[in-house]
């Protein structure tokens, strides 16, 4: 299950530009992740996997899925 999230959220980093537009956003992007999970750790990350993981937060509804949802990324990406 967590590799198809990556995938996905991968895949929709690639089709969405995001990693052109990563550098400016990835430190709101960061505060936003944080704000959810204080104890993440995004030191192995790349800027545009930053930002995909706090688009996937986003998109899914309550703070149980966000945290969910972000922490499965970011592990699954480390």
């Amino acid at each position: 299950m967590k590799s198809l999230i990556a995938s996905a959220l991968i895949a929709t980093a690639a089709l969405t530009g995001v990693a052109s537009a990563a550098s400016p956003t990835a430190a709101p992007a960061q505060k936003e992740i944080k704000a959810l999970i204080p104890d993440a750790d995004l030191s192995g990350l790349t800027a545009a996997e930053i930002v995909s993981i706090d688009q996937a937060m986003d998109r899914v509804d309550g703070a149980a899925q966000k945290i969910g949802t972000g922490e499965a990324l970011i592990k699954s990406l480390q």
